[in-house]
């Protein structure tokens, strides 16, 4: 399944203020991991753009489903502003009654 780039949401403040956020308690493994590749706070705008152009046009996965909506992973390698790259795997949600994809997270991915 392909997820539609016009039904996305990918809220700023989950890329700026938790995965791209070195002090936050939870996102700060993925600031550092995102950080080797050239991705910053000051440049979330730029993680958006290259997930929307570089991972939602791939094949989504079915992932877990719970009374919240289904779930689709996209596993795919990210080219980062410095142009190096890192496997990781997005993390969507079709929350139930919605046709809308959310952003919820992305976790480093081992591949090289």
């Amino acid at each position: 399944m392909r997820l539609s780039p016009k039904t996305i949401i990918i809220a700023p403040e989950k890329l700026r203020d938790y995965i791209l956020n070195s002090s936050h308690p939870d996102g700060e493994s993925k600031a550092r991991f995102l950080s080797e590749i050239g991705y910053k706070q000051e440049n979330w705008q730029i993680l958006e753009r290259d997930l929307r152009n570089q991972h939602l046009p791939l094949a989504a996965s079915p992932g877990k489903k719970s009374i919240y909506g289904a779930k689709y992973e996209i596993v795919a390698p990210l080219v980062g502003p410095n142009g190096d790259r890192k496997w990781i795997r997005s993390i969507w949600i079709i929350r139930t009654g919605e046709s809308v994809a959310r952003f919820v997270t992305l976790i480093p991915e081992e591949k090289s």
